[in-house]
């Protein structure tokens, strides 16, 4: 099958035979795939088709030359065509399917196959990459940014919330209902001095932003990332650039906010124009500011706790998506800082007593 051709499924139904009365009545659906290569599709040992029977113990789903057998209920059946449908596109938008690709398609929602899946997939990246909120609260910052226009997503690292802002403004971009990305980030250290970086602005520029490139390298193939750089379609600068600039008709992202000042992080927002999104991404307990300097992102969200039209999605530990032990390393910094806190109040009351 060639990219672009559609491909021709003939379907059959055939009802069982059963028991006079009988409530539940079994369908067998033929699909009949015709210009696919079914090595490919199928997988493996048909891999693929395992895959799908195994996610559905109440049907029969079996392989034979070039169709695929369903036997089952209709609601299932119907299912099952859907995610065929899905599987059969993925084909030809990327010319290959593997076990992952029909994992991921199963596990959307975190259970068998539903009408709406299709929905929760944010953006497709390259080579077949389904890229979706995998967790709650992942979600809940996929739904704030369709109903908002300025969103913050707080929470430690790890937890998908630059990625997912990210994936989200690509998808922007692909439907066309921006006409530039901008991304933009604090300069300062993680607690180390980096000394003089060498290069032009965008050289400089490249190890804070790493983690920005790591991900749009998932969602933009090579050859389409450096055309949108070149037409400066895709944009990354420096927060200090952003100064005395009108952005409209774009997706503007900010990460690492809790490393701005208040007076940055006033003059980003005020930076917003007509059909603009914006994510603010940050991390409160990261904060790599000089010692008593107040984070511009927290006097930011004291500022604006009751102005409507602003969406704050606060991820947590339950939200990683790193190694597992990443969750038990945040936990434990969490319960230190807690118990620091608490040691500092009880000093504090001691001294108030004396």
């Amino acid at each position: 099958m060639f990219v672009g051709e559609r491909t021709k499924i003939d379907i059959l139904f055939f009802c069982l035979q059963g028991v006079p009365n009988l409530k539940i009545t079994l369908v067998e659906k033929v699909i009949t795939l015709e210009h696919i290569p079914l090595a490919e599709f199928f997988g493996t040992a048909d891999e693929n088709i395992r895959q799908i029977a195994q996610a559905f113990p109440q049907c029969k789903v079996i392989s034979r030359g070039n169709e695929i057998r369903i036997q089952g209920s209709p609601p299932e059946i119907l299912r099952i065509n859907d995610l065929i449908n899905m599987l059969l596109e993925h084909f030809e938008r990327f010319g290959h399917l593997s076990p992952e690709h029909v994992k991921d398609y199963l596990a959307i929602e975190g259970g068998p196959f539903e009408e709406a899946n299709k929905d929760q997939v944010i953006v497709f990246g390259n080579k077949g990459l389904i890229i979706k909120a995998k967790s709650a609260n992942q979600r809940k910052l996929v739904e704030a940014a369709f109903k908002n226009d300025l969103v913050f997503a707080l929470g430690p690292a790890g937890t998908g919330k630059t990625y997912i802002a990210v994936a989200l403004a690509v998808r922007a971009l692909k439907n066309r209902e921006v006409k530039r990305i901008i991304i933009t980030r604090p300069a300062v250290e993680a607690g180390e001095n980096l000394g003089f970086l060498p290069g032009d602005l965008q050289e400089k520029l490249d190890p804070y932003l790493r983690p920005i490139y790591d991900a749009l390298q998932d969602m933009v193939p090579p050859e389409k990332l450096k055309y949108y750089q070149e037409t400066r379609a895709i944009e990354i600068a420096p927060l200090a650039y952003m100064r005395g600039r009108t952005l409209h008709d774009a997706f503007i992202l900010l990460d690492e906010a809790q490393n701005t000042t208040a007076e940055q992080i006033k003059m980003f927002l005020t930076r917003m124009g007509p059909n603009s999104k914006v994510i603010i991404t940050g991390d409160q307990t990261q904060v790599d500011l000089p010692t008593r300097q107040k984070s511009g992102l927290s006097e930011a969200l004291r500022v604006l706790n009751d102005v409507k039209g602003i969406g704050v999605v606060r991820l947590s530990g339950s939200d990683v998506v790193r190694h597992k032990l990443v969750k038990s390393i945040i936990a434990a910094y969490e319960k230190s800082e807690e118990e620091k806190e608490k040691l500092r109040h009880e000093a504090e009351s001691r001294k108030n007593n004396d």
